[in-house]
């Protein structure tokens, strides 16, 4: 029996099934912020990369990519994947750093698009590309530690491993969820040691001043294709996590422009220039997707508001034959999407600095570091 709380708790926080894209895609709007909240350079098309390594992995497991054979760890998958990204990085920045602000951007875009029609029409994808390229075989898709067969789990939306470790029995999706959030774990770390070394130092400062940090001696251009290299190989790491979990990748889903809109958006309601932001950001904008969703899945405000409100008051009438269940359907279920494009633009004007930022601007610096000594002032 669901205690009260339980249930409360259910109405409002995302599933399982929600957490799992939000880590792989929250991984993608970090690597976002990488490049854009850290150089100051806003990479519009970086859904190339995304789609780069979902499509990637969906090769290797099907046995399309030469020299890599079919079998090939996922973790390796994923690495292959990253360095193919990241070349293609190189490719797009050696033109589009040539450029600086708004025509950067739609550089970076106008490289994306052609990428996407490409795939789109693209016969080696698949017989149907538009509807994407599927996985042909659960191998190669395991995270773990290879010959230790407890601890080398294949993830998968419907088909992964279900894992029983000292009582503890995991599902599927659990086994996904902890998978997928222990790669996203590492490669946040990763790109926080980089922005913490001296290459991420420079970094800041060309975000705040390029032509001073170029007129004290630094290689700017050098710098900002290492750096873009770097945010296209986890986000081509974002996009295999998400081929390796769906089993698939299409176009719409991976190379589109507006994926990197989404990226833009969470990292926005996040905060730009904080790396975990994003994660939070793009947190915050699905669970109130969820919440609001016309099929309330997670549990949403409809199932919410009818076993607390009941039949009676759900029939009320409130004016002119509407009722009450019928305002909630017209006004508030089903248009999540209008609401967080609402809390986009309040963000935008009294929330600049996002979630985490504003946080820290409380705190005076990183929360890590700033909260254990406000905590410590009670001891």
């Amino acid at each position: 029996m669901t205690s009260p709380v339980g249930a409360e708790a259910k109405a409002v926080l995302p599933n399982v099934q929600t957490m799992i894209p939000v880590l792989y895609f929250g991984l993608f709007a970090m690597s976002f912020d990488f490049i854009s909240g850290y150089t100051g350079y806003l990479s519009f098309g970086h859904a190339a990369f995304y789609g780069t390594g979902a499509y990637f992995v969906v090769f290797v497991t099907n046995g399309k990519v030469p020299f890599v054979p079919p079998g090939t760890p996922f973790v390796v998958s994923l690495v292959l994947a990253g360095l193919a990204a990241a070349l293609l990085a190189l490719a797009i920045g050696a033109v589009s750093f040539r450029l600086t602000g708004v025509y950067f951007a739609m550089i970076t875009l106008g490289f994306a698009q052609v990428l996407y029609v490409f795939v789109r029409n693209w016969d080696y994808v698949g017989s149907n590309p538009p509807d994407g390229a599927f996985v042909g075989t659960v191998e190669g898709l395991r995270i773990g530690v290879p010959g230790v067969d407890a601890l080398n789990v294949a993830i998968g939306q419907l088909t992964g491993d279900a894992v029983s470790l000292g009582g503890v029995h995991l599902t599927s999706t659990a086994v996904s969820y902890y998978a997928i959030g222990a790669v996203v774990l590492v490669c946040y770390l990763a790109m926080q040691r980089i922005i913490h070394s001296p290459f991420g130092r420079v970094m800041i400062a060309i975000r705040e001043n390029e032509e001073r940090a170029r007129a004290v001696g630094y290689d700017t251009f050098r710098y900002k294709m290492g750096a873009f290299a770097i945010s296209a190989f986890f986000a081509a790491v974002a996009g295999g996590l998400l081929a390796g979990y769906r089993r698939t990748a299409s176009p719409e889903g991976t190379f589109y422009f507006l994926v990197a809109g989404d990226a833009l958006l969470a990292s926005i309601i996040g905060g730009f220039g904080t790396l975990a932001g994003p994660l939070y950001g793009h947190l915050f904008s699905e669970s109130v997707k969820e919440f609001l969703s016309k099929a309330a899945s997670g549990g949403g405000l409809l199932p919410y508001l009818r076993s607390h409100l009941g039949e009676g008051v759900m029939t009320t009438e409130l004016y002119n034959g509407l009722t009450v269940g019928q305002g909630i359907e017209t006004f508030l279920n089903g248009h999540a999407s209008l609401y967080v494009g609402a809390l986009f633009v309040l963000f935008v004007l009294f929330v600049p600095n996002g979630l985490l930022g504003t946080v820290r601007d409380r705190l005076g610096g990183p929360v890590a570091k700033r909260l254990p000594e406000r905590f410590g002032r009670y001891r």
